[in-house]
């Protein structure tokens, strides 16, 4: 070997080694700067979150590969790589350049919600008409209001149709609790138009909790609600709304812990959307849409997409137009687990509108006790139980 072989060869050493030597001290000092400065400047899983949601998770998956070979053997054969400049690009502008709804969303108000997925559209139900979650000032959603408590609204659940030849006998293989419980319903609060402001410590969503384990019980399904107020559990410990399902989520973990038998958790609210949206005639009778939000931001959820699934099947072949469909839902602007991932048969449902009665809703919640009954007891068949 010659010397000035040799030589190139030591100074391209020489240079790489110089190159990986300056790119660990500029990482050392990036971290540096990272763990020093102030919390106020440092940026927040919120914001990387931001940065990284639209970039195309093949960049992801090839930067798995470069450490572990074993994960490009499942590259599809037609995926290339983005482009750097594409990546970099996404990252700055928060720009997809292949999707002109990005640039869209970020100008004109409201268009970001084309963002949304649906995995099942129910009659009418399209992306200017998902479910809309508000997050009013703690304060408004405690504040006392004034609300029609009408002897209606007691309406004794009907009989069963036919003699109830299954139960569970003592054992609750349901709860049902209410994250948002103080959601309430416009036609009883007489002095509240706007649908964000309409809460109310007693009126509201719990109600229809309390006619569907009323309802499941006559269908021998032995059923647990919980009723904390889970306003007055914020306001206790110095919490956001937007934090609801971080104190709900302490009462079902509580509640699994103490009951064993529970094998399906109801988490019932009640939407936003207008009349409009979220009432169906149904035989002459008027009843309240329902429609099943599933997080996507956890690893079982798959589980919950099936049950939601197959209940919404159900609900379409024995009310017609009831359901509204089955909605996954992820990333910024959502919960995105909505404690789903604390059972695999976790659902979340929007019961009717903030424009609903409670005669509409009752007749839903009797509903979906019917359907719910003939799915839990041909499970358990299936699986051999009594």
């Amino acid at each position: 070997m010659s010397k000035n072989h040799l030589k190139n060869n030591a100074q391209i050493l020489s240079r790489r080694s110089g190159i990986y030597l300056f790119s660990v001290a500029i990482l050392f000092v990036f971290i540096g700067m990272l763990t020093t400065v102030q919390p106020a400047y440092r940026f927040s899983s919120t914001l990387i979150t931001e940065w990284t949601r639209d970039i195309d998770g093949f960049v992801f998956y090839n930067l798995l590969g470069m450490e572990n070979r074993s994960f490009k053997q499942a590259f599809p054969e037609d995926r290339k790589l983005p482009e750097l400049s594409n990546v970099i690009f996404q990252i700055a502008t928060n720009l997809k350049p292949n999707d002109p709804r990005s640039l869209l969303g970020n100008e004109l108000p409201g268009f970001s919600i084309y963002d949304s997925d649906i995995l099942i559209a129910g009659e009418g139900t399209d992306y200017t008409n998902l479910p809309i979650e508000s997050f009013p000032p703690l304060e408004e959603v405690l504040r006392d209001r004034e609300a029609i408590m009408e002897e209606e609204t007691e309406q004794p659940i009907g009989e069963p149709k036919e003699e109830v030849k299954q139960t569970t006998g003592k054992r609750n293989v349901v709860f049902i609790y209410n994250t948002h419980n103080r959601e309430s319903f416009l036609p009883y609060l007489p002095d509240t138009t706007d649908p964000d402001l309409a809460h109310h410590s007693e009126m509201n969503i719990t109600k229809v909790s309390d006619r569907l384990a009323e309802a499941l019980k006559n269908k021998g399904i032995g059923t647990q609600i919980d009723h904390t107020d889970i306003g007055n559990v914020l306001d206790e410990e110095g919490l956001e709304y937007w934090q609801s399902y971080d104190a709900s989520r302490e009462v079902v973990e509580a509640a699994i812990s103490t009951n064993k038998e529970i094998q399906y958790v109801f988490d019932l609210h009640r939407d936003a959307q207008l009349r409009k949206e979220t009432t169906k005639e149904i035989n002459g009778e008027s009843y309240a849409r329902i429609m099943f939000v599933v997080g996507m931001e956890h690893a079982g959820h798959e589980k919950n997409l099936q049950i939601a699934t197959e209940l919404n099947a159900l609900i379409e072949e024995n009310y017609p137009g009831l359901s509204r469909g089955v909605v996954p839902k992820q990333g910024a602007g959502t919960n995105g687990v909505f404690n789903q991932d604390l059972s695999e048969n976790a659902i979340l449902v929007e019961f009717g509108g903030v424009e609903n009665t409670m005669e509409e809703l009752y007749r839903s919640a009797d509903a979906l006790a019917e359907v719910f009954s003939d799915y839990y007891w041909d499970a358990e068949e299936v699986q051999g139980n009594p």
